[in-house]
């Protein structure tokens, strides 16, 4: 089997950079024909910055203008994809964000859904243990925004 890299941003896009905003959460239907909550994330296009391509994710599957506040963490994972016989390293790039307008309504196609969820509901809904710990992040990475000049 061949092996190859991947590279995706994405963010944790909260409704204000407070820490007990609201944070936007999308959802797919999964293999099995579940609803899958994530953050939004996707593939960085050429010619693409690690950043531009998390917003441009953002604001496409979540139907909303957004504003980066900064870096928050990088998640790696192995996955199969069959059709093509290879096996993946994947590297997500997340950056907290905020929103600045836009509605969850005009998200993609790509998504079944936009929603809001409060910081503490959020991760009960979040299919993937490695995207609920980002959450746990997000007040530091606001005290460190905050504190820059």
């Amino acid at each position: 089997m061949r092996t190859a890299r991947a590279v995706s941003a994405g963010g944790v896009v909260l409704s204000e950079p407070v820490a007990d905003a609201l944070v936007a959460l999308v959802a797919r239907r999964s293999a099995r024909g579940e609803l899958q909550w994530t953050l939004p994330k996707g593939t960085q296009e050429p010619g693409e910055t690690i950043a531009d391509t998390a917003l441009r994710e953002a604001r496409e599957e979540t139907g909303l203008e957004v504003r980066l506040v900064g870096e928050l963490d990088t998640i790696d994972y192995w996955f199969v994809w069959a059709p093509g016989h290879t096996r993946y390293h994947k590297f997500v790039h997340y950056f907290l964000m905020h929103a600045t307008g836009g509605d969850l309504s005009r998200h993609d196609k790509e998504m079944e859904e936009a929603r809001w969820f409060g910081l503490a509901e959020a991760p009960r809904a979040m299919a993937f243990a490695n995207e609920r710990r980002l959450l746990e992040l997000v007040p530091g990475a606001l005290d460190r925004w905050v504190a820059s000049p």
